[in-house]
């Protein structure tokens, strides 16, 4: 995702530039440029949880991961011509956990878009596989030891609630349906998070963007291979097919530029998970799907356990401290 969900929340740590530089005497923009970028990245993240549904049954889930590679190709050409920043760490190791996110992105992606071919609601498979900071958030404590936050422990209460409410919904239980194929993405996407997550450790957050995305190119390539384009494509598959990655890597783009705008990451990564607000009415609306009351109840919650779960506390460093002139 998805798309690196949410994915870059260390990236504000790694950038300096700004969108806009407010001199002495100057103004302040009504709107703040990280903000605009960060809408930005909710609406094509929202577009591009739904166009496979548009998509329809002309490919597979597979066939389409491939060609939204021809979607990332100006995204790759734009992060390739950014400036890039000095590397904090090992650049060689920050590329290979990048590359390794991008990888287990592939197969997230692959996996939300087979989902929604077996005739899941897209309204409900968006909010679902938009809780995939659990996994990230849960790995980060065992791995790198981090500690949650009194909010980030609400969200993983509401999470599970959302679980629940999606998918206990008769005898079958959770374990049916394409809604058990929904878990695959999140545990997918969650593991590419904390890849991410160690990659902008090591180096800036634009060119662990630029390798995340790369990989999407020799992923496409063995997809393609295993399963070839049917004889006769009609040219608005082409089209839709790159729409998908087109949104895809422009959400993950503006949330490169978000961050480099001097917004917060403990407010642009919530803000930006929050993408399901464009995807379920979207679906709803055209592909008039209709939603239970204990689904619509199950898409609120997960909305606000995904902000918890992203929600950052930064700790001032002993650098940012003002001590008064003596």
């Amino acid at each position: 995702m998805k798309k690196s969900s949410s994915i870059l929340s260390a990236a504000a740590q790694e950038t300096g530039s700004t969108l806009h530089s407010t001199a002495l005497g100057e103004r302040a923009p009504l709107i703040p440029g990280w903000l605009i970028w960060s809408l930005l990245a909710v609406l094509c993240w929202g577009l591009w949880a739904i166009i496979f549904k548009v998509i329809g049954n002309a490919l597979t889930a597979g066939q389409s991961q491939a060609l939204s590679t021809i979607g990332l190709l100006p995204i790759l050409l734009a992060l390739g011509a950014r400036k890039k920043s000095t590397a904090a760490g090992s650049r060689t190791r920050g590329a290979l956990f990048a590359f390794g996110a991008g990888i287990l992105a592939c197969a997230g992606n692959v996996t939300y878009y087979y989902a929604l071919s077996l005739g899941g609601k897209a309204s409900t498979v968006v909010a679902l596989t938009a809780l995939y900071p659990l996994v990230t958030i849960i790995l980060a404590v065992i791995v790198l030891r981090e500690r949650l936050n009194s909010i980030q422990l609400f969200g993983i209460v509401l999470s599970l609630t959302a679980i629940w409410l999606f998918n206990v919904t008769g005898i079958e239980g959770m374990a049916t349906g394409s809604l058990a194929y929904a878990f695959l993405p999140i545990l997918f996407w969650g593991l590419a998070g904390l890849l991410q997550k160690i990659s902008t450790n090591h180096i800036p957050g634009e060119l662990s963007t630029l390798w995340f995305l790369l990989a999407f190119v020799p992923v496409g390539l063995g997809l393609l291979a295993m399963q070839p384009l049917p004889h006769s494509l009609h040219l608005g598959v082409w089209l839709l097919a790159s729409a998908l990655g087109l949104m895809f890597g422009l959400g993950n783009f503006a949330l490169l530029m978000a961050f480099a705008g001097n917004g917060k990451a403990s407010v642009i990564t919530p803000l930006t998970g929050l993408y399901p607000i464009v995807s379920v009415p979207a679906a709803i609306i055209f592909f008039s799907e209709r939603i239970g009351a204990r689904e619509w109840l199950g898409i609120v919650v997960a909305l606000v356990s995904v902000i918890g779960l992203s929600w950052e506390t930064r700790r001032p460093k002993p650098a940012e401290v003002v001590r008064p002139n003596s």
